[in-house]
């Protein structure tokens, strides 16, 4: 080798990509049918291994998977909407961590998002307010269809009371509860860590 070469060893490793970096997925607003594709689309994308850093650590180990950040602050929207962001979440929280952080206000569907996230990384904001109540929903046409649909609620309301007791300190008896009071019922932060919708008050 010519004594005159110079020679540069670099041992960093080179910075990751925004798209490695960032990995945040957010619901601000309403949860419609729109809304919650784009959040589908992204937990998809996050879980994948597309989406995860190539760099290995210096002892050649693969670096543990990097969580997905599920920012929400949301007055609610469609249940049906919810129950699909919340099997997405089901199907990859055991993979890839999902660290829920409640913004602001935390309502209707958008509780059992914040309660869906990693157990022990269920962040709230200290002035957000929960509100939790019952199904809703308005039909018109004949006796029987309303019929039909009355029994659409119910079944909506029961599944959404059983997903927020298997993800929270709430039973089912509380949960009813407090839903037989037909008003709104809204909770602090502390209160959402009591009852184990979230864990940390930030």
């Amino acid at each position: 080798m010519d004594e005159n070469q110079i020679v540069i060893i670099n041992n960093m490793e080179s910075p990751a990509t925004t798209q490695d970096k960032y990995r945040t997925v957010l619901v601000c607003g309403d949860i419609t049918e729109e809304t919650s594709a784009q959040i589908m689309h992204s937990l998809f994308y996050y879980a994948s291994p597309a989406s995860m850093p190539s760099v290995l650590a210096l002892d050649g180990e693969v670096p543990p998977t990097p969580n997905i950040d599920f920012n929400i602050s949301t007055c609610g929207g469609s249940a049906i909407e919810m129950f699909g962001i919340y099997d997405v979440m089901r199907g990859i929280r055991e993979e890839v961590p999902i660290h829920t952080y409640g913004i602001g206000k935390v309502m209707s569907a958008g509780v059992l998002l914040l309660a869906a996230g990693t157990k022990g990384q269920r962040r709230i904001g200290r002035n957000c307010r929960v509100m939790i109540h019952g199904v809703m929903g308005g039909y018109h046409g004949n006796l029987t269809n309303m019929e039909n649909e009355i029994n659409e609620v119910k079944w909506t309301q029961e599944r959404y009371i059983e997903n927020l007791v298997e993800e929270s300190f709430l039973s089912k008896k509380k949960m009813k509860a407090m839903l037989s009071k037909q008003v709104d019922v809204y909770l602090s932060a502390e209160q959402a860590v009591k009852y184990g919708i979230a864990d940390i008050v930030v």
